[in-house]
């Protein structure tokens, strides 16, 4: 039966389908938290973040909201239908029996926190302290869809006690330079630990029966292996790109266009081991485009490699941030439509146009994209 704006139901099963219904975030009341193991090994020693937690000023959230706003309206002029999160107060502190961090995070980036696969939209673990709470702005939302959808399975993944033995205590980021942590990347030594799982939704990329799944500060290994308990009809890769030193979400180094077609960061490509899967069953990954920055936005988490960080609406049309021409160049000449979205003051939230998204309703069955395994 044919999709229709007046019917809620959950349905995804890849990152390229058509879409027709959709999360976006918004930038209430974002912080910048305070430092906790987590969060500081993620912080690049160069960044103007480095020692500043606290609300961000309310002129960037104005505008953070503003570049959101627009783009929900953008898309629901292209048929699409728009939820948007109800942002809880994330001035208060994140306190658990375990740890106690002094304020939250925000609710601009829905993609680190849901996973959609299928008629389901699993909550994430989270591995940092300050984002343990960040399902409660989108639980509203999963109310909704389970009021209006019989089929609709609202799931959440056991919420980690993230002790300091979730973290390695060495990985700070004024002890060690880019070069050491470019070899324990390689070495697949991260700052999370192996006590128990830890996953983002972020760093899981959807191709119909087939789930990838990056192994790196948010995620570890118990983490994947949960996920590939949870869907056993699924099969479960693990990724690594050893030229990340900060290897946080994959959708700023691996996406996904279309069947067939994958971007990679040209600085953190992807092993000639794990390539076995995609050049076995036809797949073409392409080195992405050159972004049009050298900097990313002030007091940014993210790399200027949020240029990759497209939502595909469908396998002919892609939104790409608009300043980000390089990119956009390339998908044109990979025949695609790009539809330009202005983004870029709302990065320091949460991310590009992937992450600020949620996948809710997209066109299209479960597949099987990789026959030949």
């Amino acid at each position: 039966m044919a999709w229709s704006p007046d019917k809620t139901e959950v349905k995804s099963w890849n990152e390229w389908d058509t879409l027709r219904h959709v999360i976006v975030g918004r930038a209430d009341d974002c912080h910048i938290p305070p430092e906790e193991p987590a969060l500081e090994a993620k912080v690049p020693e160069d960044s103007d973040m480095r020692g500043q937690w606290g609300r961000r000023p309310q002129e960037t959230i104005d505008r953070a909201n503003e570049l959101l706003d627009n783009f929900a309206d953008q898309l629901r002029k292209r048929g699409v239908r728009v939820d948007r999160p109800t942002s809880i107060d994330h001035s208060q502190p994140a306190t658990t029996p375990d740890f106690h961090t002094d304020s939250q995070f925000g609710c601009m980036p829905p993609r680190d926190v849901l996973l959609t696969v299928g008629h389901e939209i699993l909550e994430a673990t989270m591995s940092y302290r300050c984002r343990w709470f960040e399902y409660l702005n989108y639980r509203p939302l999963m109310q909704q869809y389970w009021d209006e959808d019989p089929n609709f399975r609202h799931e959440a993944a056991p919420k980690p006690r993230l002790t300091d033995a979730d973290y390695h205590p060495d990985y700070l980021s004024d002890k060690i330079g880019v070069e050491k942590r470019l070899q324990w990347t390689a070495e697949k030594f991260f700052v999370t630990t192996e006590e128990e799982p830890l996953f983002d939704a972020a760093d899981v990329l959807r191709f119909g029966r087939d789930l990838v799944v990056q192994h790196g500060f948010t995620t570890n290994l118990k983490g994947i292996e949960w996920l590939r308990r949870h869907f056993p009809d699924h099969r479960v890769h693990t990724v690594n790109f050893p030229g990340d030193p900060y290897p946080i979400h994959i959708d700023a180094t691996f996406t996904p266009l279309r069947p067939g077609l994958i971007l990679n960061n040209p600085q953190r490509r992807l092993p000639e081991e794990q390539r076995g899967m995609f050049e076995r069953n036809g797949w073409e990954i392409l080195d992405a485009a050159q972004p049009a920055h050298n900097t990313p936005p002030p007091l940014c988490y993210s790399s200027t490699w949020l240029s990759m960080n497209v939502l595909v609406l469908d396998p002919k049309t892609v939104c790409v941030e608009k300043s980000e021409v390089y990119q956009a160049e390339q998908m044109d000449k990979l025949g695609m439509e790009v539809v330009e979205v202005d983004l870029r003051d709302a990065y320091a939230f949460g991310g590009g146009l992937h992450c600020c998204t949620a996948d809710v309703y997209r066109d299209g069955d479960c597949e099987d994209y990789f026959p030949n395994l």
